[in-house]
């Protein structure tokens, strides 16, 4: 929907003059953090990830929900204690509410650390992806496409570390060597009139930023001022967002917004592709001591009671884990629950 006062789209920014330097890289900065101060969101164009690529995984994910149910799950995520692998619709759950999506979770291809009670309780979070044996090809094409889009996001990182004016590698010392990405490839079934169009609820996300490719059907909704932003698939391009990361590393000057996705109409079904990228599940979020100007512009770190933030960043992912994969944590992490049930009730979606 378009709202009075509202941009009728977001901004779109070529990174392409990011890296050209000089003139073009200080209009560039600048651009980016009125895009940051704004809504938080933009289309991203200039990125230089590979089309062919892009068809690849968006053809080898439309092959994968086309699969019997019973191939699907075969690789269901309440069997992996690492919040790995599919999920039917209504399975994961935004603030309590079930989100009407099927999709797959895909983390870090990494062996699951020695289980121990006495250890932090998110070293229980790596560990291996799960994969169909139905569609072999899933699992080289989607490490593939996670890679090459890790590396654009750590890019984008880099452009709004320039934009803070740090030092573009300054959050290098708590991603590297092994940043916690995830890639979610996710299918909207059509909803009737009469249902809830709850695809994704209202949430935020947790890690440093956000790459997203939408397939051609619209749904996305960032939060205005005054009502919702529509915000559809654009050809060639990628919609990039903010996440808690770096608001509570610029204390607010950069800001997580909040967002949700519609679900499509009968008959139809929205695909999309999402990568985050997050700090190493070991690491503590920083305050970066930024330049009296832009200090003087940032907001303070967001104060929602149903989403508390942690500088931890294990804690604060192991945090949404839990309460949005309700039934993973039962059957692997009911000590857990026991133990911090009060926390768990203030989660977001990622």
């Amino acid at each position: 929907m378009s709202v009075a006062g509202q941009p009728e789209s977001l901004p779109t920014l070529d990174l392409r003059r990011f890296e050209a330097g000089g003139a073009e890289r200080t209009a560039f900065l600048s651009e980016l953090r009125t895009a940051a101060g704004g809504v938080g969101f933009f289309y991203l164009t200039g990125h230089g990830v590979e089309d062919n690529l892009v068809r690849d995984a968006l053809s080898v994910s439309r092959r994968f929900f086309a699969l019997p149910e019973q191939d699907k799950l075969a690789i269901e995520m309440v069997n992996s204690p690492h919040f790995r692998g599919y999920n039917r619709a209504g399975f994961e759950h935004t603030r309590g509410e079930p989100d009407w999506r099927e999709q797959v979770d895909i983390g870090p291809e990494r062996p699951a650390l020695l289980f121990d009670r006495s250890a932090p309780p998110w070293t229980r979070l790596q560990g291996p992806n799960q994969w169909p044996a139905a569609l072999p090809e899933l699992k080289s094409t989607l490490l593939a496409y996670q890679e090459r889009v890790t590396a654009l996001s750590i890019r984008v990182l880099g452009a709004f570390a320039a934009a803070l004016e740090q030092p573009e590698n300054v959050f290098e010392p708590i991603y590297k060597p092994a940043p916690n990405q995830l890639l979610k490839i996710i299918r909207y079934p059509g909803r009737a009139t009469d249902e809830s169009d709850q695809g994704v609820g209202a949430h935020k996300d947790s890690g440093f930023v956000s790459i997203l490719l939408q397939e051609k059907q619209a749904g996305l909704q960032v939060q205005g001022e005054v009502g919702w932003i529509d915000a559809p698939p654009v050809a060639g391009t990628f919609v990039v967002n903010i996440g808690e990361i770096l608001e509570m590393a610029s204390n607010g000057y950069l800001r997580a917004n909040v967002h949700r996705v519609v679900s499509p109409p009968l008959g139809t079904d929205r695909l999309s592709l999402a990568v985050f990228l997050g700090a190493r599940l070991d690491a503590t979020v920083p305050v970066l001591a930024l330049p009296p100007h832009l200090a003087a512009r940032a907001r303070g770190l967001t104060q929602d009671p149903k989403n508390p933030l942690f500088r931890e960043v294990g804690r604060n992912y192991l945090k949404s884990r839990l309460r949005s994969h309700p039934d993973v944590a039962r059957r692997h992490h009911s000590d857990l629950i026991d133990s911090a049930s009060s926390e768990l009730e203030q989660a977001s979606a990622y």
